[in-house]
């Protein structure tokens, strides 16, 4: 009897497909990975399933940096006791690889941002929803002017609170003295974008405007 789950066959089905089509037609690509990545861009994105940047983007293995998480959330510089996962990663992305260009990514019908909007998992313990409230509540500052402006339903509410949180988490990462130094320096270059789930498109935040306008 197998033990195999059809989720798994699924995935291993589409191993087999990228070692004929994808490994084997870039060979000498991944030989040179062999001695190390130079990614010249980091990009901090949702875990959303439907948002996957290497396929948005259609780059080489070795092209980018990616971390993925609930809302595409940057936490504020901070020394305190913890596990802080997407600031070692931002860390060891400015640091050691040197990329030029940070790149926050939001994207419509977040799940993370709907929540934090509505705060529909306020109160909920660790495993039920608590561990997702502590890391939206990132979103608690910018949730206030969003809630102001458009209410807390209906999807000029939810897009408002998504393109909100890409400029918390730019506005978060020059916090790190790392990346303000390199940032004045010219050395590193901070960007926002969001992707239209529903059509496709790439919108790329305008810093003099604020707005967030499409890639045509």
């Amino acid at each position: 009897m197998s033990l195999r789950s059809p989720e798994l066959e699924h995935l291993l089905a589409g191993y087999r497909r990228f070692r004929e089509t994808g490994w084997n037609s870039r060979l000498e690509r991944w030989r040179e990975l062999r001695e190390g990545q130079e990614p010249q861009v980091m990009v901090i994105a949702c875990s959303d399933s439907r948002v996957d940047p290497a396929q948005i983007f259609d780059v080489d293995p070795g092209e980018m940096f990616v971390v993925r998480n609930v809302a595409a959330m940057v936490p504020p510089f901070e020394t305190a006791p913890g596990r802080h996962g997407v600031s070692a990663a931002l860390e060891f992305a400015v640091q050691v690889l040197k990329v030029k260009e940070v790149m926050v990514m939001g994207h419509g019908m977040c799940g993370g941002c709907k929540a934090a909007l509505t705060q529909s998992l306020k109160g909920t313990a660790p495993g039920d929803g608590g561990f997702v409230t502590d890391w939206i509540a990132l979103l608690d500052d910018v949730r206030d002017e969003v809630v102001r402006e458009h209410g807390t339903h209906g999807r000029a509410a939810e897009q408002a609170m998504e393109m909100a949180g890409v400029k918390q988490s730019i506005a978060n990462l020059r916090t790190f003295p790392f990346v303000q130094r390199k940032e004045q320096e010219g050395q590193l270059r901070l960007r926002g974008t969001f992707f239209s789930i529903a059509d496709g498109v790439l919108h790329v935040l305008d810093k003099p405007t604020g707005t967030f306008s499409p890639v045509v």
